[in-house]
């Protein structure tokens, strides 16, 4: 907020009336004014405002290293390679979802086929230079955060038309299907932040990495509202029979998969606020909270892929943001925040904590390079 980062409610996605009084859900009832679009353009202004120099196209490519000890790093600007003369270096680069090699190795040959939501330039590079002054491997290399993305959504993030408008994230309220016309997950598991990130590698497993959110006109008009922008991929038809003949799936399956789950669900208050329990009996999966039959036309289907956000994996890093070597001692003068950071999440993520780790392992990087560049100059001073 000091450096200029306007807060708001989340009104949009996050929130429901109810009882005439407004209920904020899954733990995150606030954030930064226009999202992370927002928050870019803000900090981008405060640099600005306070003199700091950002060099574009300038690739960092080399960290320089003398006994252990950061001095420098080298940098691609233009067709020049510079070498900056340094105290310290903070790594904030991301992690390596952007590189199609990196993911294959690190989370499964089926990962080159995911859709990039966000920058095409995250691919590892800063952890690979920091490896290679030696930097520790930290955390679950073999996740990442992922959802389920309209199936048409760009192929690589577009600043124009960033990747949170693809997103379908309304899906406890749905049932999912893949091509044979089955389902594969339990939507109503749990509340939408805390099983969205796994639930897009769910979707890359399914034959032709798509899958199909299909609503009711009972729930059409509480879905998240991604669902009506021109972007969003969607078919209509007043009847079952009519929406299955439209997609390419299994349709005697489809019907019949949609046919099991009205019958198995069962009676209760139907509460989209919380989990209600409101679930099935006698299917698999189930669906736990959330289960309405699908019975009331028109009949909705949306086609979604899976979108790669970032990499779990990452650099091991201290409680300073200090980052270690093989043997967990300080690489002196190297520090690291944001993506970079391993050991944060495994297997799964809920919504918001990457801006809060960012901020966290962004202060502390900061505040200690600050700190080791000054005891530096002292040192220096003294002799």
């Amino acid at each position: 907020r000091d450096q200029g980062i306007k807060f708001e409610l989340n009104y949009e996605n996050q929130s429901f009336v109810q009882a005439g009084k407004r209920n904020f859900w899954g733990g995150l009832p606030i954030k930064t004014e226009d999202k992370g679009v927002g928050l870019m353009r803000q900090l981008f202004a405060r640099t600005e405002e306070i003199g700091i120099d950002v060099w574009y196209d300038s690739r960092a490519v080399e960290l320089v290293s003398e006994h252990n000890t950061i001095t420098g790093v080298v940098v691609e600007k233009g067709h020049t390679m510079v070498t900056v003369q340094t105290s310290g270096v903070i790594l904030a680069c991301g992690g390596f979802e952007a590189n199609k090699k990196m993911r294959s190795e690190n989370i499964g040959e089926e990962w080159e086929a995911a859709i990039v939501r966000g920058t095409e330039f995250n691919t590892g590079d800063g952890i690979s230079m920091a490896m290679a002054v030696g930097a520790q491997k930290f955390g679950q290399w073999s996740g990442c955060h992922s959802i389920g993305t309209d199936y048409n959504a760009p192929k690589v993030g577009d600043f124009t038309k960033p990747g949170d408008i693809f997103k379908k994230h309304s899906y406890p309220y749905s049932v999912m299907l893949n091509n044979e016309g089955k389902r594969f997950v339990d939507e109503g598991a749990d509340l939408r932040n805390y099983t969205y990130a796994k639930y897009g590698r769910e979707v890359l497993k399914q034959p032709g990495h798509v899958a199909y959110q299909i609503y009711d006109a009972q729930v059409r008009p509480m879905l998240r509202k991604e669902y009506d922008l021109e972007e969003a991929t969607i078919y209509k038809a007043d009847t079952l029979g009519e929406l299955a003949s439209l997609l390419p799936v299994n349709q005697t399956q489809f019907l019949k998969t949609i046919e099991e789950y009205n019958s198995a669900v069962q009676d209760g208050e139907y509460r989209p606020a919380e989990k209600d329990g409101k679930g099935t009996k006698g299917i698999t999966p189930p669906k736990s909270n959330w289960a309405l039959r699908i019975e009331q036309g028109p009949f909705y289907a949306f086609p979604v892929t899976c979108g790669i956000t970032f990499s779990f994996g990452g650099l091991h890093v201290d409680t300073t943001g200090h980052v270690l070597d093989k043997e967990e001692q300080p690489i002196k003068g190297l520090f690291a925040a944001g993506e970079m950071i391993g050991g944060i999440f495994y297997e799964n993520y809920p919504g918001g904590s990457g801006l809060m780790s960012g901020a966290v392992f962004g202060k502390l990087a900061g505040s200690s390079a600050a700190r080791y560049t000054q005891e530096k100059v002292e040192t220096i001073n003294n002799h």
